[in-house]
Protein backbone atom coordinates (compact mmCIF):
# COMPACT_ATOMS: atom_id res chain seq x y z
CA UNK A 1 0.00 0.00 0.00
CA UNK A 2 1.03 3.60 -0.46
CA UNK A 3 1.29 4.76 3.12
CA UNK A 4 4.80 5.95 3.92
CA UNK A 5 6.51 5.22 0.62
CA UNK A 6 4.93 7.48 -1.93
CA UNK A 7 6.73 8.82 -4.94
CA UNK A 8 4.46 11.73 -5.79
CA UNK A 9 5.20 15.23 -4.55
CA UNK A 10 3.56 16.35 -1.32
CA UNK A 11 0.93 18.98 -1.00
CA UNK A 12 2.00 21.97 1.03
CA UNK A 13 -0.78 21.27 3.45
CA UNK A 14 -0.36 18.87 6.33
CA UNK A 15 -3.39 17.04 7.52
CA UNK A 16 -3.26 19.08 10.69
CA UNK A 17 -4.25 22.06 8.63
CA UNK A 18 -7.58 20.69 7.51
CA UNK A 19 -10.64 21.77 9.46
CA UNK A 20 -9.80 19.90 12.62
CA UNK A 21 -9.46 20.85 16.24
CA UNK A 22 -7.41 20.03 19.31
CA UNK A 23 -8.99 19.06 22.54
CA UNK A 24 -7.72 16.33 24.77
CA UNK A 25 -7.88 16.45 28.48
CA UNK A 26 -7.78 14.58 31.73
CA UNK A 27 -11.35 15.85 32.00
CA UNK A 28 -12.21 12.77 29.92
CA UNK A 29 -11.60 10.57 32.91
CA UNK A 30 -12.73 13.12 35.46
CA UNK A 31 -16.07 13.55 33.76
CA UNK A 32 -16.52 9.83 33.32
CA UNK A 33 -15.86 9.15 37.00
CA UNK A 34 -18.18 11.90 38.15
CA UNK A 35 -21.00 10.79 35.88
CA UNK A 36 -20.74 7.11 36.75
CA UNK A 37 -22.48 7.81 40.06
CA UNK A 38 -25.55 9.10 38.21
CA UNK A 39 -27.47 6.15 36.71
CA UNK A 40 -28.58 6.61 33.11
CA UNK A 41 -31.49 4.88 31.45
CA UNK A 42 -29.73 2.14 29.53
CA UNK A 43 -31.60 -0.47 27.53
CA UNK A 44 -30.35 -3.69 25.97
CA UNK A 45 -30.30 -1.94 22.59
CA UNK A 46 -28.21 1.04 23.73
CA UNK A 47 -25.85 -1.20 25.72
CA UNK A 48 -25.32 -3.33 22.60
CA UNK A 49 -24.67 -0.17 20.57
CA UNK A 50 -22.03 0.93 23.05
CA UNK A 51 -20.27 -2.44 23.01
CA UNK A 52 -20.34 -2.57 19.22
CA UNK A 53 -18.92 0.94 18.93
CA UNK A 54 -16.07 0.15 21.32
CA UNK A 55 -15.36 -3.12 19.51
CA UNK A 56 -14.66 -1.05 16.38
CA UNK A 57 -12.30 1.39 18.09
CA UNK A 58 -9.44 0.34 15.77
CA UNK A 59 -10.99 2.70 13.23
CA UNK A 60 -9.75 5.49 15.50
CA UNK A 61 -6.38 3.95 16.34
CA UNK A 62 -7.61 3.13 19.85
CA UNK A 63 -7.51 -0.67 19.64
CA UNK A 64 -4.64 -0.90 22.17
CA UNK A 65 -6.67 0.96 24.80
CA UNK A 66 -9.22 -0.67 27.10
CA UNK A 67 -12.72 0.67 27.66
CA UNK A 68 -14.38 -1.67 30.13
CA UNK A 69 -17.92 -2.61 29.04
CA UNK A 70 -18.12 -5.81 31.02
CA UNK A 71 -20.44 -4.31 33.61
CA UNK A 72 -24.18 -4.64 33.21
CA UNK A 73 -25.39 -1.89 35.54
CA UNK A 74 -26.18 1.62 34.34
CA UNK A 75 -23.33 3.25 36.25
CA UNK A 76 -20.69 1.00 34.67
CA UNK A 77 -22.10 1.50 31.17
CA UNK A 78 -22.24 5.27 31.67
CA UNK A 79 -18.64 5.34 32.85
CA UNK A 80 -17.47 3.37 29.79
CA UNK A 81 -19.58 5.45 27.41
CA UNK A 82 -18.24 8.75 28.70
CA UNK A 83 -14.64 7.52 28.68
CA UNK A 84 -14.92 6.40 25.06
CA UNK A 85 -16.87 9.52 24.09
CA UNK A 86 -14.14 11.67 25.63
CA UNK A 87 -11.47 9.81 23.68
CA UNK A 88 -13.29 10.44 20.40
CA UNK A 89 -14.34 14.01 21.13
CA UNK A 90 -11.15 15.39 22.74
CA UNK A 91 -8.58 12.63 22.53
CA UNK A 92 -7.72 9.68 24.71
CA UNK A 93 -4.65 11.50 26.04
CA UNK A 94 -4.05 14.88 27.62
CA UNK A 95 -1.53 17.00 25.65
CA UNK A 96 -1.13 19.42 28.56
CA UNK A 97 0.34 16.51 30.55
CA UNK A 98 2.34 15.07 27.67
CA UNK A 99 4.07 18.37 26.87
CA UNK A 100 5.45 21.20 28.98
CA UNK A 101 3.55 23.70 26.82
CA UNK A 102 0.28 23.02 25.03
CA UNK A 103 -2.46 25.61 24.81
CA UNK A 104 -3.92 25.19 21.34
CA UNK A 105 -7.74 25.67 21.59
CA UNK A 106 -9.52 22.36 22.16
CA UNK A 107 -13.11 21.07 21.81
CA UNK A 108 -15.45 21.39 24.78
CA UNK A 109 -18.51 19.25 24.04
CA UNK A 110 -21.08 18.57 26.75
CA UNK A 111 -20.74 14.79 26.85
CA UNK A 112 -23.18 14.27 29.70
CA UNK A 113 -25.95 16.03 27.85
CA UNK A 114 -25.02 14.31 24.61
CA UNK A 115 -25.16 10.88 26.19
CA UNK A 116 -28.49 11.61 27.87
CA UNK A 117 -29.99 12.64 24.54
CA UNK A 118 -28.49 9.63 22.76
CA UNK A 119 -29.96 7.29 25.37
CA UNK A 120 -33.35 8.93 25.08
CA UNK A 121 -33.30 8.57 21.28
CA UNK A 122 -31.75 5.08 21.39
CA UNK A 123 -28.89 6.33 19.15
CA UNK A 124 -25.79 5.82 21.29
CA UNK A 125 -23.81 4.33 18.40
CA UNK A 126 -24.57 7.23 16.07
CA UNK A 127 -23.74 9.77 18.75
CA UNK A 128 -20.38 8.19 19.52
CA UNK A 129 -19.40 8.04 15.86
CA UNK A 130 -20.29 11.71 15.40
CA UNK A 131 -17.76 12.82 18.04
CA UNK A 132 -14.59 12.03 16.08
CA UNK A 133 -13.36 14.38 13.31
CA UNK A 134 -15.56 14.00 10.25
CA UNK A 135 -13.25 15.34 7.52
CA UNK A 136 -11.96 13.28 4.60
CA UNK A 137 -8.37 13.27 5.84
CA UNK A 138 -9.30 11.67 9.13
CA UNK A 139 -11.29 9.01 7.30
CA UNK A 140 -8.30 8.27 5.07
CA UNK A 141 -6.07 7.88 8.10
CA UNK A 142 -8.63 5.59 9.67
CA UNK A 143 -8.78 3.36 6.58
CA UNK A 144 -4.99 3.25 6.32
CA UNK A 145 -4.59 2.33 9.99
CA UNK A 146 -7.13 -0.48 9.79
CA UNK A 147 -5.49 -1.88 6.65
CA UNK A 148 -2.04 -1.83 8.26
CA UNK A 149 -3.30 -3.51 11.42
CA UNK A 150 -4.82 -6.33 9.37
CA UNK A 151 -1.33 -7.15 8.12
CA UNK A 152 -0.33 -8.13 11.65
CA UNK A 153 2.12 -7.00 14.30
CA UNK A 154 5.12 -8.80 12.88
CA UNK A 155 5.22 -7.08 9.50
CA UNK A 156 8.74 -6.56 8.18
CA UNK A 157 10.17 -3.25 6.99
CA UNK A 158 9.24 -2.32 3.45
CA UNK A 159 12.89 -1.90 2.43
CA UNK A 160 14.88 -4.96 3.55
CA UNK A 161 18.41 -4.51 4.86
CA UNK A 162 20.57 -7.07 3.04
CA UNK A 163 23.61 -6.29 5.13
CA UNK A 164 25.58 -4.80 2.25
CA UNK A 165 25.75 -1.03 1.67
CA UNK A 166 24.38 0.49 -1.51
CA UNK A 167 26.93 2.59 -3.38
CA UNK A 168 26.15 5.31 -5.92
CA UNK A 169 25.95 3.85 -9.41
CA UNK A 170 24.81 0.42 -8.25
CA UNK A 171 21.62 -1.30 -9.37
CA UNK A 172 19.21 -2.80 -6.86
CA UNK A 173 15.52 -3.74 -6.76
CA UNK A 174 15.13 -1.63 -3.59
CA UNK A 175 16.09 1.62 -5.33
CA UNK A 176 12.51 2.60 -6.35
CA UNK A 177 11.33 2.25 -2.74
CA UNK A 178 14.28 4.25 -1.45
CA UNK A 179 13.69 6.94 -4.07
CA UNK A 180 10.01 7.12 -3.17
CA UNK A 181 10.79 7.76 0.48
CA UNK A 182 13.39 10.38 -0.45
CA UNK A 183 10.67 12.11 -2.48
CA UNK A 184 8.18 11.82 0.37
CA UNK A 185 10.75 13.38 2.71
CA UNK A 186 11.43 16.29 0.31
CA UNK A 187 15.04 15.29 -0.34
CA UNK A 188 14.53 14.22 -3.95
CA UNK A 189 12.56 15.77 -6.78
CA UNK A 190 9.86 13.51 -8.10
CA UNK A 191 11.20 13.78 -11.65
CA UNK A 192 14.53 12.31 -10.52
CA UNK A 193 12.96 9.11 -9.17
CA UNK A 194 12.67 6.08 -11.39
CA UNK A 195 14.41 2.84 -12.32
CA UNK A 196 16.62 0.51 -10.31
CA UNK A 197 19.85 2.50 -10.61
CA UNK A 198 21.28 4.53 -7.74
CA UNK A 199 21.69 7.80 -9.64
CA UNK A 200 23.86 10.86 -8.88
CA UNK A 201 20.68 12.83 -8.05
CA UNK A 202 19.70 10.20 -5.49
CA UNK A 203 23.22 10.18 -4.06
CA UNK A 204 23.10 13.96 -3.59
CA UNK A 205 19.75 13.61 -1.79
CA UNK A 206 21.11 10.87 0.47
CA UNK A 207 24.17 13.00 1.31
CA UNK A 208 21.94 15.89 2.36
CA UNK A 209 19.84 13.56 4.50
CA UNK A 210 22.96 12.06 6.10
CA UNK A 211 24.30 15.52 6.95
CA UNK A 212 20.99 16.49 8.53
CA UNK A 213 21.08 13.46 10.80
CA UNK A 214 24.76 13.62 11.73
CA UNK A 215 25.84 10.67 9.56
CA UNK A 216 28.97 10.86 7.39
CA UNK A 217 27.62 12.39 4.15
CA UNK A 218 29.21 9.92 1.74
CA UNK A 219 26.08 8.91 -0.18
CA UNK A 220 26.54 5.26 0.78
CA UNK A 221 23.26 3.77 1.99
CA UNK A 222 24.25 1.68 4.97
CA UNK A 223 22.15 0.45 7.87
CA UNK A 224 21.82 3.89 9.51
CA UNK A 225 20.71 5.68 6.35
CA UNK A 226 18.35 2.85 5.49
CA UNK A 227 16.83 2.94 8.97
CA UNK A 228 16.00 6.64 8.58
CA UNK A 229 14.24 5.96 5.29
CA UNK A 230 12.64 2.71 6.32
CA UNK A 231 9.34 2.20 8.06
CA UNK A 232 7.75 -1.09 9.02
CA UNK A 233 4.00 -1.45 8.81
CA UNK A 234 3.92 -1.21 12.61
CA UNK A 235 5.84 2.10 12.42
CA UNK A 236 3.37 3.46 9.88
CA UNK A 237 0.38 2.35 11.91
CA UNK A 238 1.82 3.96 15.04
CA UNK A 239 2.44 7.28 13.27
CA UNK A 240 -1.05 7.31 11.79
CA UNK A 241 -2.70 6.54 15.13
CA UNK A 242 -0.71 9.34 16.80
CA UNK A 243 -1.75 11.82 14.14
CA UNK A 244 -5.40 10.81 14.43
CA UNK A 245 -5.11 11.47 18.14
CA UNK A 246 -3.65 14.91 17.50
CA UNK A 247 -6.58 15.69 15.20
CA UNK A 248 -8.99 14.74 17.97
CA UNK A 249 -7.24 17.23 20.24
CA UNK A 250 -8.10 20.24 18.10
CA UNK A 251 -11.27 22.17 17.36
CA UNK A 252 -13.54 20.75 14.67
CA UNK A 253 -14.41 24.25 13.45
CA UNK A 254 -11.36 26.51 13.86
CA UNK A 255 -11.52 30.22 12.98
CA UNK A 256 -12.00 30.74 9.25
CA UNK A 257 -9.20 33.32 9.24
CA UNK A 258 -6.10 31.94 10.92
CA UNK A 259 -2.47 30.93 10.48
CA UNK A 260 -1.46 27.31 11.08
CA UNK A 261 2.18 26.35 11.49
CA UNK A 262 3.07 22.67 11.22
CA UNK A 263 6.23 22.41 13.32
CA UNK A 264 7.08 18.92 12.09
CA UNK A 265 6.93 19.90 8.41
CA UNK A 266 8.13 23.50 9.01
CA UNK A 267 5.39 24.99 6.87
CA UNK A 268 2.92 27.82 7.40
CA UNK A 269 -0.60 27.94 5.98
CA UNK A 270 -2.69 31.11 5.91
CA UNK A 271 -6.45 30.69 5.86
CA UNK A 272 -8.78 33.56 5.03
CA UNK A 273 -12.56 33.23 5.44
CA UNK A 274 -12.30 29.45 5.40
CA UNK A 275 -10.08 29.20 2.30
CA UNK A 276 -6.39 28.40 2.10
CA UNK A 277 -4.84 31.45 0.42
CA UNK A 278 -1.12 30.97 1.06
CA UNK A 279 1.42 28.37 2.13
CA UNK A 280 5.13 28.90 2.66
CA UNK A 281 8.21 27.50 4.34
CA UNK A 282 9.21 28.46 7.86
CA UNK A 283 12.17 27.75 10.12
CA UNK A 284 11.19 26.55 13.59
CA UNK A 285 12.99 25.60 16.80
CA UNK A 286 15.74 23.01 16.60
CA UNK A 287 15.61 19.87 18.79
CA UNK A 288 16.13 20.83 22.44
CA UNK A 289 14.91 24.35 21.60
CA UNK A 290 11.56 23.21 20.24
CA UNK A 291 8.87 25.67 19.25
CA UNK A 292 5.97 24.87 21.60
CA UNK A 293 2.49 23.83 20.55
CA UNK A 294 0.45 26.89 21.34
CA UNK A 295 -2.42 29.03 20.19
CA UNK A 296 -1.60 32.73 20.17
CA UNK A 297 -2.85 35.60 17.99
CA UNK A 298 -0.88 38.08 15.92
CA UNK A 299 -2.05 41.52 17.10
CA UNK A 300 0.37 43.85 15.33
CA UNK A 301 3.08 44.12 12.71
CA UNK A 302 6.42 45.57 13.76
CA UNK A 303 8.42 47.33 11.05
CA UNK A 304 12.19 47.57 11.45
CA UNK A 305 12.19 45.69 14.76
CA UNK A 306 14.86 45.80 17.42
CA UNK A 307 15.81 42.56 19.16
CA UNK A 308 16.41 42.40 22.88
CA UNK A 309 18.57 39.30 23.19
CA UNK A 310 17.31 36.79 25.77
CA UNK A 311 19.54 36.01 28.75
CA UNK A 312 19.96 32.39 27.63
CA UNK A 313 21.43 33.41 24.26
CA UNK A 314 23.35 36.29 25.81
CA UNK A 315 25.02 34.05 28.38
CA UNK A 316 25.59 30.91 26.30
CA UNK A 317 26.33 32.23 22.82
CA UNK A 318 27.46 35.82 23.21
CA UNK A 319 29.57 35.35 26.32
CA UNK A 320 33.08 36.49 25.63
CA UNK A 321 32.15 38.39 22.49
CA UNK A 322 33.91 41.71 22.53
CA UNK A 323 32.81 45.19 21.61
CA UNK A 324 33.94 44.68 18.00
CA UNK A 325 31.49 41.81 17.58
CA UNK A 326 28.65 43.87 19.03
CA UNK A 327 29.51 46.81 16.80
CA UNK A 328 29.71 44.67 13.65
CA UNK A 329 26.26 43.26 14.39
CA UNK A 330 24.70 46.59 15.34
CA UNK A 331 24.31 45.55 18.97
CA UNK A 332 24.65 47.67 22.10
CA UNK A 333 24.07 47.40 25.83
CA UNK A 334 20.90 49.04 27.10
CA UNK A 335 19.63 48.83 30.69
CA UNK A 336 21.60 45.63 31.28
CA UNK A 337 20.49 43.92 28.07
CA UNK A 338 22.11 43.51 24.67
CA UNK A 339 19.81 45.08 22.07
CA UNK A 340 20.27 44.70 18.32
CA UNK A 341 19.20 47.81 16.43
CA UNK A 342 17.01 47.82 13.28
CA UNK A 343 18.69 47.07 9.99
CA UNK A 344 19.55 44.34 7.49
CA UNK A 345 21.70 42.45 10.03
CA UNK A 346 18.98 42.37 12.68
CA UNK A 347 18.14 38.77 13.53
CA UNK A 348 14.42 39.56 13.27
CA UNK A 349 14.92 40.88 9.77
CA UNK A 350 12.71 43.76 8.67
CA UNK A 351 9.39 42.64 10.15
CA UNK A 352 8.15 40.98 13.30
CA UNK A 353 4.65 39.53 13.67
CA UNK A 354 3.94 40.28 17.31
CA UNK A 355 1.98 37.62 19.20
CA UNK A 356 0.37 37.50 22.62
CA UNK A 357 1.74 34.64 24.72
CA UNK A 358 3.83 34.05 27.83
CA UNK A 359 6.60 32.19 25.99
CA UNK A 360 8.13 35.00 23.87
CA UNK A 361 7.26 33.08 20.72
CA UNK A 362 6.46 35.01 17.54
CA UNK A 363 6.86 34.98 13.76
CA UNK A 364 9.54 37.11 12.11
CA UNK A 365 11.77 37.79 9.14
CA UNK A 366 15.43 36.73 9.09
CA UNK A 367 18.64 37.64 7.28
CA UNK A 368 19.54 33.91 7.21
CA UNK A 369 17.68 33.21 3.95
CA UNK A 370 19.61 30.02 2.99
CA UNK A 371 17.94 28.13 5.84
CA UNK A 372 14.71 28.08 3.85
CA UNK A 373 16.42 25.84 1.29
CA UNK A 374 17.07 23.19 3.92
CA UNK A 375 14.86 20.11 3.95
CA UNK A 376 14.89 19.88 7.74
CA UNK A 377 14.10 23.42 8.85
CA UNK A 378 14.15 22.90 12.62
CA UNK A 379 17.03 25.38 13.00
CA UNK A 380 15.97 28.30 15.22
CA UNK A 381 16.03 29.05 18.94
CA UNK A 382 12.26 28.56 19.13
CA UNK A 383 10.63 31.40 17.24
CA UNK A 384 9.27 30.98 13.71
CA UNK A 385 11.15 32.53 10.79
CA UNK A 386 8.93 33.11 7.76
CA UNK A 387 10.02 32.77 4.15
CA UNK A 388 9.57 36.08 2.30
CA UNK A 389 8.33 37.63 5.52
CA UNK A 390 7.99 41.08 3.93
CA UNK A 391 5.71 39.64 1.26
CA UNK A 392 3.67 37.90 3.93
CA UNK A 393 3.41 41.11 5.97
CA UNK A 394 2.25 42.94 2.86
CA UNK A 395 -0.44 40.30 2.36
CA UNK A 396 -1.69 40.56 5.95
CA UNK A 397 -1.62 44.38 5.86
CA UNK A 398 -3.70 44.40 2.67
CA UNK A 399 -6.21 41.88 4.01
CA UNK A 400 -6.54 43.84 7.25
CA UNK A 401 -6.82 47.22 5.52
CA UNK A 402 -3.66 48.77 6.97
CA UNK A 403 -1.45 48.87 3.86
CA UNK A 404 -0.85 52.63 4.05
CA UNK A 405 0.06 52.49 7.72
CA UNK A 406 2.42 49.59 7.05
CA UNK A 407 4.21 51.37 4.22
CA UNK A 408 4.66 54.48 6.34
CA UNK A 409 6.00 52.39 9.22
CA UNK A 410 8.57 50.70 7.00
CA UNK A 411 9.69 54.02 5.53
CA UNK A 412 10.69 55.37 8.97
CA UNK A 413 13.64 52.99 9.21
CA UNK A 414 12.89 52.86 12.94
CA UNK A 415 11.00 50.35 15.03
CA UNK A 416 7.34 51.19 14.38
CA UNK A 417 4.18 49.35 15.37
CA UNK A 418 1.09 48.81 13.23
CA UNK A 419 -1.86 47.43 15.16
CA UNK A 420 -4.12 45.04 13.25
CA UNK A 421 -7.86 45.87 13.34
CA UNK A 422 -8.54 42.17 14.01
CA UNK A 423 -6.22 39.75 15.74
CA UNK A 424 -5.28 36.75 13.58
CA UNK A 425 -5.25 33.45 15.51
CA UNK A 426 -2.11 31.34 15.10
CA UNK A 427 -1.92 27.64 15.90
CA UNK A 428 1.44 25.91 16.32
CA UNK A 429 0.64 22.28 15.53
CA UNK A 430 2.71 19.13 15.13
CA UNK A 431 1.74 16.65 12.43
CA UNK A 432 4.07 14.05 10.93
CA UNK A 433 1.57 12.78 8.37
CA UNK A 434 1.02 14.81 5.20
CA UNK A 435 -1.03 14.10 2.11
CA UNK A 436 0.31 13.75 -1.41
CA UNK A 437 -1.29 15.09 -4.58
CA UNK A 438 -3.54 12.04 -4.76
CA UNK A 439 -4.77 12.67 -1.24
CA UNK A 440 -2.93 9.66 0.20
CA UNK A 441 -1.24 9.85 3.62
CA UNK A 442 2.56 10.09 3.66
CA UNK A 443 4.60 9.39 6.78
CA UNK A 444 7.26 12.03 7.44
CA UNK A 445 10.01 12.12 10.03
CA UNK A 446 9.39 13.05 13.66
CA UNK A 447 12.02 15.81 14.14
CA UNK A 448 11.30 16.47 17.81
CA UNK A 449 10.67 12.85 18.78
CA UNK A 450 7.25 13.88 20.05
CA UNK A 451 5.34 10.92 18.63
CA UNK A 452 6.62 8.43 21.19
CA UNK A 453 4.97 9.97 24.23
CA UNK A 454 1.59 9.97 22.49
CA UNK A 455 2.09 6.45 21.12
CA UNK A 456 2.97 5.14 24.57
CA UNK A 457 -0.13 6.72 26.07
CA UNK A 458 -2.21 5.02 23.36
CA UNK A 459 -0.61 1.65 24.18
CA UNK A 460 1.34 1.54 20.91
CA UNK A 461 4.86 1.50 22.31
CA UNK A 462 7.83 3.38 20.90
CA UNK A 463 10.11 3.13 17.90
CA UNK A 464 13.67 4.12 17.08
CA UNK A 465 13.65 7.80 16.24
CA UNK A 466 16.39 9.53 14.29
CA UNK A 467 16.62 13.22 15.15
CA UNK A 468 18.24 15.91 13.09
CA UNK A 469 21.53 17.34 14.22
CA UNK A 470 21.46 21.00 15.35
CA UNK A 471 23.81 23.13 13.30
CA UNK A 472 24.11 26.25 15.47
CA UNK A 473 23.93 28.37 12.34
CA UNK A 474 23.23 31.71 14.06
CA UNK A 475 22.18 33.29 17.31
CA UNK A 476 18.77 34.46 16.08
CA UNK A 477 15.56 33.64 17.98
Amino acid sequence: MRVGLIGSSLLAMSLALSACNVNTAPSNQTEATADSSKPAAWSKSTADQLREAISKRAAHGLDKMTFDVSGEDDAALTKAALAYAGALARGATDPTKLYDVYNVPRPKPDLKQGLAQALQQEKVGEWLESLAPQDANYRKLSAAYVALRKQGEGATPAIPDKGEPLNPGSTDARIPMIASQLVASDYLDRAAAGGNRYTPAMAAAVKQMQADYGIKPDGVIGSDALAILNLSDADRARAIAVNMERLRWIERAPPGTRIDVNLAAARLSYWRDGKLVNSRKVVVGEPDKETPQLGSPIFRLVANPTWTIPRSIQEKELAGKGSDYLRRNNMAWKDGWIVQQPGPKNSLGLVKFDMQNDHAIYLHDTPAKPLFQEVQRQRSHGCVRVEDALGFAEMLAKDEGVTDEWHKARATGKETFVKLPHEIPVRMLYQTVLFDEAGEPVIRNDPYGWNDRVAQALGLGTTTNYRIKPNGADVGP
